[in-house]
C-alpha cells in the first residue's frame, strides 16, 4: 500500500529537503509513531531543488511549492480487517529568503482499510 502525504509550501518560503546541503539545518522528516496494523513505512521524497538565498553562499537543496511524500506500506500478517490510522509527525523548518524559523512538527493521520 501507499500513502501521499500533500505538503503545500506557502509562496515565498521553503522548507530544507530532506537531505539539506548544510549539516546546521534541520530536515524536513516524516517519523511514524504508530503504524497501527502496517509494517514498513519507507518514505520517499520528491526530487529537491537548488536554490541560492541571501544567507547563505552556496545553493541550498529546498523544496517550494505543493508536493506529495509517498509512504509505502505493507498490511501486517497478523492484523485483523477493519478501518485504521498510522499516525506520524512531519517536521520541518521553514524559511524566506532572509530568515529561517524555528523547527516545527506537524502530526499527519494516514487512514487505511485491511481487507
Amino acid at each position: 500500500m501507499q500513502a501521499r502525504i500533500p505538503v503545500a509550501v506557502d509562496a515565498g518560503y521553503h522548507v530544507n529537503s530532506n537531505t539539506p546541503s548544510e549539516e546546521y539545518l534541520i530536515p524536513l522528516k516524516v517519523v511514524w509513531t504508530d503504524k497501527g496494523a502496517l509494517e514498513g513505512g519507507e518514505v520517499v521524497y520528491p526530487k529537491a531543488s537548488m536554490e541560492k538565498y541571501e544567507f547563505t553562499e552556496k545553493p541550498l537543496s529546498v523544496f517550494t511549492g505543493n508536493f506529495e511524500i509517498a509512504a509505502n506500506f505493507m498490511v501486517g500478517t497478523r492484523a485483523a480487517a477493519g478501518p485504521g490510522i498510522a499516525a506520524g509527525k512531519l517536521s520541518y523548518q521553514a524559511c524566506n529568503r532572509t530568515t529561517c524559523f524555528p523547527p516545527k512538527s506537524v502530526e499527519i493521520a494516514v487512514p487505511y482499510q485491511v481487507d
